[in-house]
């Protein structure tokens, strides 16, 4: 399932700099609310991961070992040892371990290249991490936390309904 047209367009049209700051904070959240994240890595947490949503012009660069994102134009992505496209709801759905990743790869909706064993080691390492994105991020809403997190999961319920 795609972002809607008109909602991917508006993501697309803003500063990068803006996009950058929002991912860093989400992904600061996440890390302090799964602080293992990256521990069951080893070796692989020193390479560089790259997570293309296929209905965006963004792309995202991690480095487990330095604990970093940055955000690109697609255009302007660097090379990456391991790296995952499809739509972005199919990617926060395979980062909360809410859809089946083979079946996903296997029907052609995701594609993964480069090192594998890195990139299976990552998958190894979300599965165990128990992320749920509206309640982790909820804090970050501070007085409207309760109502973010009710709304979010009732976003994420749609978007797999139309994911599975």
């Amino acid at each position: 399932m795609l972002l809607p047209r008109p909602l991917a367009l508006a993501i697309d049209h803003l500063p990068l700099a803006l996009v950058q700051a929002v991912v860093e904070k989400v992904f600061q959240r996440a890390l302090q609310q799964h602080p293992d994240l990256f521990d069951r890595l080893g070796p692989q947490a020193e390479k560089h991961f790259r997570f293309t949503p296929a209905d965006l012009d963004l792309s995202f660069l991690i480095h487990p070992a330095s604990r970093t994102i940055r955000t690109f134009r697609k255009a302007n992505t660097p090379k990456a040892e391991a790296a995952v496209s499809g739509p972005l709801l199919t990617l926060l759905a395979l980062l909360e371990g809410r859809i089946d990743g083979d079946a996903v790869f296997f029907s052609r909706s995701l594609t993964a290249t480069g090192d594998m064993e890195a990139m299976l080691a990552l998958r190894n390492a979300l599965d165990d991490c128990g992320f749920d994105l509206p309640a982790d991020l909820a804090g970050m809403a501070g007085p409207l936390a309760r109502p973010f997190q009710q709304v979010a999961e009732l976003v994420r319920r749609r978007a797999l309904a139309g994911l599975v």
